[in-house]
C-alpha cells in the first residue's frame, strides 16, 4: 500500500461510485473528465479509484469541482490534489476535505490558490 492510499481512509471504485450516484459508468467517467471527481490507480491491481469522502448523500461533494479545477491549473497532478485535500493543516486546522465538506468552501479555495504560487 503507498503513502496515498494509507492517507484517504475509504475509498471506492468506479463501479461502486456509479451504484452511489446511481449513474450509469459512462457518466462517472465523464464525471473525472469534468473535473467534478478525482480518481487515481490504488491497490495490487491498480484500480481507479476515489475518495469515498467526495462523495456525500447520494451526491458528488458540490464544493469539490472549483477545488479541483484550481489545483489542477496550477499543475497539480490528480494525485497532488488527493494529496493536498487529505494532508492536516494547523493552521485550518485539520484537513481541507473536512472543510469542504463542512461548507467552508471559499477558505479552501483561497487556500488552493495560495498553494498554487
Amino acid at each position: 500500500m503507498n503513502e496515498l492510499e494509507e492517507l484517504v481512509p475509504a475509498w471506492l471504485n468506479l463501479p461502486d461510485v456509479a451504484v452511489a450516484l446511481d449513474l450509469p459508468i459512462t457518466r462517472v467517467h465523464s464525471l473525472i473528465s469534468e473535473r467534478a471527481l478525482v480518481s487515481v490507480r490504488i491497490g495490487e491491481r491498480n484500480i481507479r479509484s476515489v475518495p469515498a469522502d467526495f462523495l456525500v448523500d447520494g451526491a458528488v461533494l458540490d464544493s469539490l469541482r472549483g477545488t479541483v479545477v484550481v489545483l489542477g491549473d496550477s499543475g497539480f497532478t490528480d494525485e497532488d490534489i488527493i494529496r493536498w485535500l487529505y494532508t492536516e493543516d494547523e493552521s485550518l486546522p485539520g484537513r481541507p476535505i473536512d472543510a469542504l465538506r463542512e461548507g467552508r468552501k471559499t477558505e479552501i479555495r483561497r487556500r488552493a490558490q495560495a498553494a498554487a504560487w
